[in-house]
């Protein structure tokens, strides 16, 4: 399991991850995902691949996404689509099964989820912790990642959760131009979004960047710019 849990993170980085990491697909499983239950069960991990955002687009976000963002916000998502087309293939070709969860389709337009919650797997599989905004903050990037998701029955090691980090620091909150976020710590995870946020501010606020000629995507951008973790290593948190 060692051997095929190395080899797997050297072909994901060869693909062009930036982080990758395995979990157990046992937590899923008692609480359920919109996956056909004849996709799920065949398998027995998850992976989850990150790919950084480019730094100069993110901080040029001020109180609304640019232009620049949305494009690279798609560009990223059929990157990282692309990864896990490519670890599926490697993988296949060493004898076991595996399913990609492309990074951005939803399958609930109501309730914004996706087939299986990328988030929920990276916070799993030790790419970060759930952070007040939702996001997954991991410690070398911060928020500034965009995620996908494969399935597989390659025997892996899972990765641990890693300890929230987020502590007193009150930056996303302050920022949200939809003052969406409520300022909950948690030391684990969030039961529910609403523990988190006013999600329904979240959608009303993005909604309309999807609706923007020039933007043409449902984001936002701000929580990911002012993190201080994946911002310059002198104003990281501690």
């Amino acid at each position: 399991m060692e051997d095929w849990t190395r080899e797997l993170k050297v072909a994901a980085k060869r693909a062009g991850a930036d982080l990758v990491g395995a979990a157990g697909l046992e937590p899923f499983r008692a609480e359920g995902t919109n996956l056909p239950p004849q996709t799920f069960d065949q398998f027995t991990s998850a992976v989850s691949v990150a790919v950084r955002l480019d730094s100069a687009i993110i901080d040029d976000i001020q109180s609304e996404p640019t232009p620049e963002y949305a494009q690279h916000y798609r560009a990223v998502n059929a990157q990282l689509d692309g990864i896990t087309s490519a670890l599926v293939t490697w993988i296949t070709s060493c004898g076991f099964s595996a399913a990609s969860i492309p990074s951005s389709r939803i399958v609930d337009e109501t309730h914004l989820l996706g087939g299986i919650s990328h988030k929920a797997v990276a916070r799993m599989a030790g790419i970060g912790w759930q952070g007040k905004s939702l996001l997954i903050v991991s410690p070398a990037y911060g928020p500034r990642i965009r995620l996908a998701t494969l399935l597989t029955d390659m025997p892996l090691i899972p990765n641990q959760p890693l300890k929230n980090r987020c502590g007193t620091c009150e930056a996303c909150t302050r920022a949200c131009p939809a003052s969406a976020i409520k300022n909950v710590r948690t030391r684990d995870r969030y039961n529910s979004r609403e523990e988190a946020l006013h999600f329904s501010r979240c959608v009303e606020h993005t909604r309309r960047f999807k609706s923007d000629p020039a933007i043409g995507a449902q984001v936002c951008g701000v929580c990911v710019k002012v993190c201080p973790f994946g911002s310059r290593p002198d104003r990281r948190l501690v």
